[in-house]
């Protein structure tokens, strides 16, 4: 249990955070006791300072949100609690005031009982960096780097801002950031950006731009852009509240037309107060969010529940997201005499020794079909290039075709068809020689994840329109990747600010857009989405910031499980609501006709609260 859980299990604390539904609730019970036990004047004045006290601030904020043109289902709540008043009848108004309060403290908690299992995934951005002055190394906050600065990053280090490599060369994974899965060898002079990862030795770069003027910064920047730019979102009650606050007014009118009573009005008022809309959704919002939890999906509000359950388009984006994010070995091609898994079983021996990310893949594939694999002798890297060295007494040479050179015209034989092949795929390649002789390539590829394409079928069976695959990948591997996985279409080679534009354009063909990804290239694209789904397991802190909905689970299926369970909330909430309302419209046809005191209303209506949150339940 983290610090945020145990702060609001904690009495005083939830005092603090909710004063209004513990004051209306205490006031309740206390003016029920004097007024049953000592005398019903002294209950009442209870009653009346408890409906004063917690009343008001709704009153207030109800009237700023009209101020701001925010027509809600709080307005008969607010009209209700001023006739209470008016009249000297609190009982029912405190009722009121312990409902209003008590939805929305509901929802508070859902929404910060959500965002509070974030905290692991946003403390993975750079806070810190380590300095090297004088053959000493510091620590010192990423905020502290200056221009010049020598900085040394670890290996799996976050670099922290931008700059250029003054040391050895080093393998950077930059999917994050530009899509492409295959990490990159850079060398003395490169230049390298914060928030990619350092998946290989220990190097040192000198910075060339402060924390806030880098790439990671500027990302940080589209995305507040984004979430400043994106437009509120109407809540499901309050779309209800519309038309019903205007036809409750006009049953008060007639209702006191009917009796020349003011106190009728009040009834209608309290049996009008829409529970059905102040508790339906959030509780069945609270059921979902809890349903969803338990799945490994963590939603941070209750309006992106809402919205889930209603888009008609996903986009997607390819590396970490639709595929794996890392290079895996596809196939191995042989250019004469030497099995396919001969050529494997002499590469993985030999690439044993290298710490490059593609070595490591071939490593695997090799213990994975062979087990033990042969200890290489004379091994020794080409800077840049590849590795060469002996297995078995045999020369191996694995790498780049800069390195074959010396072969002469048996280069051109294969490396024209078969580098072209390979580039129309979309692929990455790596040639191997075994005693001075090309025998064969290796060929590596980003795969898309397994559960992908049924996971398409489902969303497409839920009612959604459009699987559109957004990328900064190549078009090659973009447009392999969308035909595999059954994607309606994809557009690729984009920038972060370029993804922004794609979904705005969508936005105006669809009132909910939902965007999934996992990089810091996402993050902008995540915020100007109507909802955000980050894979947090794997994916960066300014993503599952920048997002709505995050999977602590390594499985985009969960996608379509974060749209059904949205479905069934919104299903639910509605049951209720249709339900609340109409026994409202009951009650008040009743009260205006002077059949119903509003302390009798009042409790009815507390029964009718008890059903709603019942049957909201079903949402979990």
């Amino acid at each position: 249990m983290n610090i945020t859980e145990k702060d609001n299990q904690n009495p005083t604390i939830f005092l603090k955070q909710y004063p209004i539904p513990v004051v209306a609730l205490c006031g309740l019970i206390l003016g029920g006791l004097l007024h049953a036990f000592y005398n019903s004047e002294t209950g009442h004045i209870a009653w009346l300072v408890t409906l004063l006290v917690g009343g008001s601030p709704i009153v207030w904020q109800t009237f700023r949100g009209i101020l701001h043109k925010h027509f809600a289902s709080d307005i008969v709540a607010m009209m209700a609690i001023i006739a209470s008043i008016i009249l000297n009848d609190a009982f029912p108004g405190v009722i009121i005031v312990l409902m209003q309060s008590g939805g929305k403290a509901l929802e508070d908690y859902a929404y910060k009982r959500a965002t509070s299992s974030l905290d692991v995934l946003l403390s993975r951005s750079p806070k810190t960096a380590i300095r090297k002055e004088d053959h000493v190394l510091n620590t010192i906050n990423v905020s502290d780097i200056q221009v010049n600065d020598v900085l040394v990053i670890r290996p799996g280090d976050l670099i922290p801002v931008d700059g250029n490599i003054v040391s050895s060369e080093a393998h950077i994974d930059e999917s994050s950031l530009t899509g492409e899965p295959l990490s990159r060898t850079k060398k003395l002079g490169d230049q390298v950006f914060s928030g990619t990862v350092n998946v290989g030795k220990a190097f040192e770069i000198r910075a060339t731009k402060r924390s806030e003027e880098s790439q990671y910064s500027k990302i940080v920047k589209l995305v507040k852009k984004a979430q400043e730019e994106k437009a509120p979102i109407q809540r499901l009650a309050d779309k209800y509240a519309v038309w019903f606050t205007p036809l409750t007014l006009g049953i008060s009118a007639i209702g006191w037309l009917l009796t020349n009573n003011f106190e009728t009005i009040l009834s209608v008022l309290v049996v009008a107060t829409p529970c059905s809309l102040i508790f339906a959704t959030p509780v069945a919002i609270i059921s979902g969010i809890n349903k969803a939890a338990k799945a490994g999906i963590i939603v941070k509000s209750g309006s992106a529940i809402e919205q889930v359950g209603k888009t008609e388009v996903v986009v997607f984006d390819k590396t970490g997201t639709i595929t794996f994010g890392t290079p895996n070995v596809e196939r191995i091609i042989s250019f004469g005499d030497v099995p396919p898994d001969e050529i494997l079983r002499k590469t993985a021996s030999l690439e044993q020794l290298s710490s490059h990310p593609i070595a490591t893949m071939i490593t695997r594939k090799g213990e994975e079909k062979f087990g033990r694999l042969q200890i290489p002798k004379n091994f020794r890297e080409i800077s840049g290039a590849g590795v060469e060295g002996y297995v078995e007494g045999e020369y191996i040479l694995v790498g780049a075709p800069s390195i074959f050179e010396n072969l002469g015209s048996e280069i051109s034989k294969y490396f024209g068809d078969v580098n072209n092949q390979i580039k129309t795929e979309g692929r990455m390649i790596a040639f191997v020689g075994i005693n001075n002789k090309l025998s064969g390539a290796i060929v590596f590829g980003d795969k898309i994840r397994l559960e992908v394409p049924q996971m398409i079928q489902n969303l497409k069976k839920d009612g959604i329109k459009q699987t559109i695959l957004l990328t900064g990948d190549n078009f090659v591997n973009a447009k392999n990747i969308a035909a595999e996985a059954g994607m309606s279409s994809f557009k690729a080679e984009l920038l972060p600010e370029q993804k922004v534009v794609e979904i705005k354009k969508l936005k105006q063909s669809f009132d909910t857009v939902i965007m999934v990804g996992d990089g810091i290239n996402d993050a902008p694209a995540l915020a100007a989405s109507t909802v955000g789904i980050a894979m947090g397991s794997r994916g960066t802190a300014i993503s599952a910031e920048a997002a709505d909905v995050v999977l602590l689970v390594d499985n985009v299926s969960k996608v379509a499980n974060t749209i059904e369970i949205g479905k069934r909330t919104i299903t639910v909430a509605k049951q209720s609501i249709f339900v609340g309302l109409g026994l409202s419209f009951v009650l008040m046809g009743i009260a205006a006709l002077g059949y119903l005191p509003p302390a009798i209303g009042a409790l009815l209506q507390e029964g009718l609260d008890i059903s709603v949150i019942l049957n909201a339940l079903r949402a979990r």
